[in-house]
């Protein structure tokens, strides 16, 4: 199994593989564990980041689409992400990836330019494995250096399995809105976890 505990920033494992020619090309901080590699996606990426979105989007609590994504969304998703800087990563295992995250804004508004929103999701067969601990870490610290002040994640009320994740990390419930999301006929709750990346004052206007 594929321990958490074993993360090092991969500037330090200049001799792995792939580790230093990684680093160097990422403009996002690159995590390493034993036999995943967590780096910033590119537009290579996308066809599989639709394969393993698509797949969750036939899970009843994951995903609120009522339909698989096209290419050319996923395209436009990576388009607006890159022009604002706002980090997507993907998780590398023997050169295949089996799972992705996103760090992305809350809302457009002003207001909320310190607040972001994760999403992680891993392929079925992989899951269980820490891959989703490592992409959530690495989300974290990219959203530190982005110099974001709290994280949220929308997460089904039933995916008992990343509410456990996100709450492992050290994300608190902040609500829960009731029936906020439709999907196979049936609503849906929506629970809103929050992660304080600093304790700043809040910033002069």
């Amino acid at each position: 199994m594929w321990g958490a505990g074993s993360i090092r920033e991969a500037s330090g494992l200049s001799n792995r593989q792939k580790g230093s020619s990684l680093a160097e090309a990422c403009g996002w901080v690159v995590f390493v564990s034993e036999s995943v590699i967590i780096r910033k996606a590119t537009s290579e990426d996308l066809q599989a980041i639709l394969v393993i979105y698509n797949a969750a989007t036939q899970e009843p609590a994951s995903a609120y689409e009522d339909k698989p994504q096209t290419l050319v969304q996923r395209e436009e998703w990576f388009d607006y992400y890159s022009k604002r800087n706002f980090p997507i990563m993907v998780a590398e295992h023997d050169g295949i990836v089996v799972g992705w995250g996103s760090l992305g804004p809350h809302q457009e508004r002003a207001g909320f330019r310190f607040t972001g929103s994760v999403a992680v999701y891993v392929e079925k067969m992989y899951r269980r494995r820490g891959i989703g601990s490592l992409l959530l870490k690495a989300l974290l610290e990219a959203g530190r250096q982005r110099k974001l002040h709290t994280v949220l994640a929308v997460i089904d009320s039933k995916n008992g399995p990343s509410l456990g994740l996100h709450r492992q990390h050290g994300f608190v419930a902040a609500g829960v809105l009731k029936e906020a999301g439709c999907k196979f006929g049936e609503w849906r709750d929506a629970v809103y976890l929050q992660y304080t990346l600093d304790d700043r004052p809040v910033p002069e206007v």
